[in-house]
């Protein structure tokens, strides 16, 4: 028994001394694979890497492009007008599709041809189900292997400007899919930044913002006179690949992208929206052809509202047939300004000292001009008596021509020129024309046809311009649509100098409001033309359009235009209206816009009502 024990005890000594063996190994083989780890991972990863890179077949560099987020434009109230969103071109690797992310090596022959036929189709169902379509619409790309060269084709671009979150959930569900060796997972579909421009509110102030091309790049409006800053500028990342994808622990260098420049614009979003509305409803109803409407602040240049007709949606450009909406007619189109011109005409009377509110005409039935006669719209066989005031009133043709003779031509062309006429205002639009004014050494005739606003073309913001800096105390302002701008960290960006000058008195501008305000509070008229409150300046215009098959104006085709200016004590807004329209005066069809516009506008600018306003009762008239 005894050495019964003896034996089991020496087993058992036995075990146990094998047992202690064994872990004795398995710590020294551990510890190897660690201290082997420590070298791989800590000592010597750059040999490592180096090493796979080789036996990996390491192509050229590649380059990815960082793609800058584009500045965003907002209102002067800070609302959003246009701004960018992440989204993605979702890209094809074909030939690593074929392999569903196998190495082709380990591969059969069997098992390479059963994928190549199985993933293309499963992807392409991944993709019908989060981007629309058929499998037919993506399938040929998915199964392009080898490019045009005879080289594995490692690029196809499936789709653009898709939403991140929407590519996340496509790579979501890859991963859930069993390819057909039964491995869990889908690959072969990665992502290129491709951001989205979007206008959250669609047609809002679309001839002013414009839009983007199919590659980011600003293509009207806004968008293009300022694209350069808009962009901001690529970054890239560099990085070593091999026929399986990118190497990781591979070189690779990164710049990163600078995000474009934000506009603060002095746009009104309530404002134009209103515009707009105001200005539709009126070529709606009168069927007119084209429509231009501007607010701006008289003592900064600031344009308030720039409202164009047809318009379009900056969203959808692609959608619109004719090229002409695409534009904004209030800075491209020239045209001769009718009657309004007048008020420029009678400024620069003033200034000079020429003539008074109350000075004297007499209003022939007609005045003789190079070889025509030039009569008054509201025809008249008799000789009217008016004042100068009456003249505006009245809107006299021979009474402005006759008045205009007090002043040589060479004075009358330049305080024309200083009034902004036939010269671009800078304004931030791209095509901007500078209309036509002609030279001092115009004929006598020519200067006749100015006075009354033929002869002479202008752009909307020209007359905008101009007419608030002789109804605002006679300070020329340089228009804009830019109130200020930020870089990419949030930081103010210097904007370039806008000018100022001074271009008829104090005295002058006043007595020209005046003027104006027998338009808006004397006559027949007087009940539909006010605004309960406030005292407002006005004139109306109506010009003969040329006829571009004729080359002679078309006698139903006019310019009708409307300009008011309120207050009168301390002016604040000044809106201009000017429709494309057939038989219609400014006074009927340009009005209603400029009048309930600036009803708006006023209030809302802290502009408030007067206690009495009273009824202009200076002399239109006078008795001979």
């Amino acid at each position: 028994m005894n050495q019964a024990l003896s034996t089991m005890r020496l087993k058992i000594g036995d075990s146990t001394k094998r047992i202690r063996i064994f872990f004795v190994v398995m710590a020294v083989a551990i510890t190897l694979l660690a201290g082997r780890a420590l070298v791989v991972q800590g000592i010597n990863s750059q040999a490592v890497a180096a090493a796979a890179a080789a036996s990996m077949k390491v192509s050229l560099d590649q380059d990815r492009v960082l793609k800058p987020v584009r500045g965003a434009f907002l209102d002067r109230n800070g609302e959003v007008l246009a701004t960018t969103l992440p989204a993605v071109k979702v890209i094809a690797d074909p030939y690593a599709i074929s392999l569903n992310g196998y190495n082709a090596d380990s591969l059969s022959a069997n098992a390479r041809s059963t994928l190549a036929q199985n993933t293309p189709k499963q992807i392409a169902d991944v993709l019908v189900a989060h981007l629309g379509g058929t499998a037919a619409d993506y399938l040929p790309q998915l199964s392009r292997v080898t490019g045009a060269n005879g080289q594995p084709n490692r690029y196809e671009v499936m789709a653009s400007k898709v939403p991140a979150d929407v590519y996340q959930q496509i790579l979501a569900d890859m991963a859930k899919q069993t390819d057909a060796l039964e491995d869990t997972g889908l690959n072969g579909i990665t992502k290129e930044d491709d951001p989205q421009r979007i206008y959250p509110s669609g047609t809002l102030a679309s001839n002013v913002l414009g839009f983007v091309n199919s590659e980011g790049s600003g293509a009207a409006g806004l968008e293009s006179y300022a694209n350069g800053n808009l962009a901001g500028s690529e970054g890239f990342e560099q990085y070593q690949t091999s026929q399986y994808g990118r190497i990781p622990l591979g070189n690779s260098t990164v710049k990163e992208a600078t995000n474009g420049t934000s506009y603060q614009l002095t746009l009104d979003s309530e404002l134009q929206y209103q515009a707009q509305q105001l200005l539709n409803s009126q070529v709606a109803k009168w069927q007119a052809v084209t429509g231009t409407t501007i607010a701006m602040n008289v003592k900064t240049g600031e344009v308030l509202a720039m409202a164009t007709t047809p318009s379009f949606d900056s969203n959808k450009p692609g959608d619109v047939t004719d090229a002409g909406p695409l534009g904004n007619r209030a800075v491209s189109d020239a045209y001769e300004p009718g009657s309004v011109q007048k008020v420029f005409t009678m400024a620069a009377l003033l200034d000079a000292g020429l003539i008074s509110p109350d000075t004297k005409v007499q209003v022939p039935a007609g005045v003789q001009s190079g070889g025509s006669v030039i009569r008054d719209a509201d025809l008249h066989s008799d000789t009217k008596y008016m004042t100068a005031r009456g003249v505006i009133y009245n809107s006299s043709n021979v009474g402005a021509t006759l008045l205009s003779r007090l002043m040589d031509k060479d004075t009358f062309h330049q305080y024309m020129a200083d009034f902004g006429l036939g010269s671009t205002t800078g304004i931030e639009q791209p095509g901007e024309s500078a209309g036509y004014l002609p030279g001092a050494d115009m004929e006598d005739y020519t200067k006749d046809q100015m006075a009354f606003g033929q002869g002479v073309s202008v752009t909307a913001i020209q007359m905008a311009a101009g007419l608030s800096a002789v109804t605002n105390g006679g300070i020329y302002h340089e228009p804009t649509l830019i109130k200020s701008a930020t870089d990419a960290s949030g930081k103010n960006v210097e904007l370039p100098a806008r000018s100022s000058r001074r271009v008829i008195s104090e005295d002058a501008s006043a007595q020209l409001r005046n003027m104006m305000e027998a338009v808006v509070a004397a006559g027949p008229n007087a009940a539909n033309t006010m605004i309960t409150g406030y005292t407002m300046g006005a004139k109306s215009g109506t010009a003969q359009t040329i006829n571009p098959n004729t080359g002679a104006y078309d006698s139903d085709l006019y310019m009708s235009s409307y300009v008011s200016v309120a207050p009168l004590d301390d002016p604040q807004i000044l809106v201009y209206t000017v429709m494309q329209v057939h038989g219609q005066y400014g006074g009927t069809v340009a009005m209603p816009t400029s009048r309930d516009l600036m009803k708006i506008a006023l209030p809302r600018y802290g502009v408030l009502p007067e206690a009495d306003v009273p009824k202009d009762t200076d002399p239109l008239t006078y008795s001979p």
